[in-house]
């Protein structure tokens, strides 16, 4: 599964369509909606979006639309891997991304043989309510310890310039969810967070 260093997550096919052919290469959709029929238009969409432009697309959390639309990999929070059949998702050759918050969340992330793994929040994030305190720049360096070769996303409160600390504390990759569909200029800022992570994408490809 080929990665990038920049990894922004979007809500709907609109926003893959005015970002993705900007020069994102790997693209997560976050839909959390009940409506299978209106998530499934969603997925669609933003899949041909994504093969339109070499764009790897990851489905959060959707993981039977991803194996029914053909997707590449989907992503999985901790709850999510209670209900999720990961032999169906592994025979449908779907790469798995796995969130963590603690060393326990991380040792059930590593048991299931993900193609990389997530840690956050970095920082205080406006995005939802978190139930853990900040990671911190230094708990990247102790994660990367653990998953070794594997691909280690850092994600909660980044900007460009956190996202540069971040990568250089160890993450292969920095994800972005406000700083960028929030910012009165999206894609202005879009293009910095490119700037930042450009240098960095030999190291994050797998």
């Amino acid at each position: 599964m080929r990665l990038d260093p920049f990894y922004p997550i979007l809500q709907s096919s609109g926003w893959m369509r005015r970002l993705v052919p900007r020069g994102v290469r790997l693209v997560q959709l976050r839909i959390k909606s009940e409506d299978v029929g209106a998530v499934r238009k969603e997925i669609a969409e933003s899949l041909e979006i994504c093969r339109q432009h070499d764009c790897l697309l990851i489905v959060n959390d959707h993981w039977r639309l991803a194996i029914e639309l053909g997707c590449e990999a989907v992503h999985l929070g901790q709850e999510d891997l209670d209900g999720a059949d990961l032999e169906a998702i592994a025979e449908a050759g779907i790469g798995i991304g796995v969130s963590t918050h603690s060393p326990d969340e991380l040792d059930r992330a590593l048991s299931v043989r993900p193609h990389y793994v997530a840690l956050g929040p970095i920082y205080p994030t406006v995005l939802k309510k978190m139930p853990w305190a900040p990671q911190g720049l230094e708990r990247i360096a102790k994660w990367k310890s653990r998953t070794g070769a594997l691909p280690l996303v850092a994600i909660g409160g980044l900007n460009p310039e956190r996202a540069r600390a971040a990568l250089e504390h160890g993450a292969d990759i920095v994800s972005v969810v406000t700083d960028i569909t929030l910012n009165p200029k999206p894609e202005r800022r879009l293009e910095k967070w490119l700037e930042i992570t450009r240098p960095y994408r030999k190291r994050s490809n797998t």
